[in-house]
């Protein structure tokens, strides 16, 4: 009798989850979040950036690390109305102008409750990158309160680099 109510509750809780809207369920992967943000990149010219990430308190809540949200909300409290902030580009695509085409993520580090991962883009114009490494983004991403959160951004501006997080510990300091 109890092992027939656990199977029953089991696949009820199964069917439930295989209906819920596809962004609910990818809150779990990393692969699935970079995915989600990296398609909606690429609909239409590729030319929306993801800003939408990064954009809002709101958005950060959702898509950012506490720590890095609270960082994040700190330094715009230092930055003079109408100046720009510390992230003054669309980390999501390494650009001012974003231009992307296609991308393919790959796992650099994946364990239990932290994660790095890569995410290679192209753009439709074959010259818009002269540096190889100017062409990947690494989202380091930590398991927190039962999902998954970008803890820092990190990538290269011909071949230097840089990190979201540092930029924002950086424009502390001053």
């Amino acid at each position: 009798m109890i092992v027939r109510r656990k199977l029953i509750l089991s696949g009820t809780v199964t069917a439930l989850a295989a209906m819920l809207p596809h962004d609910l369920r990818a809150a779990d992967d990393p692969t699935a979040i970079l995915t989600a943000i990296y398609s909606r990149v690429t609909t239409g010219k590729g030319d929306g950036g993801g800003a939408f990430v990064i954009q809002t308190r709101a958005a950060r809540a959702n898509y950012l690390s506490n720590s890095l949200a609270t960082l994040w909300a700190k330094a715009d409290a230092r930055t003079r109305k109408g100046d720009t902030g510390p992230v003054d580009f669309d980390p999501v695509t390494n650009s001012q102008d974003p231009d992307v085409k296609s991308f393919r993520i790959g796992a650099e580090k994946p364990g239990a409750d932290r994660a790095t991962m890569a995410v290679t883009i192209e753009a439709h114009q074959s010259d818009a990158r002269s540096k190889a490494a100017d062409k990947t983004i690494r989202y380091d991403f930590v398991f927190e309160a039962g999902q998954w959160k970008i803890d820092d951004i990190k990538g290269a501006v011909d071949g230097s680099p840089w990190s979201v997080r540092a930029l924002l510990v950086d424009s502390l300091k001053h």
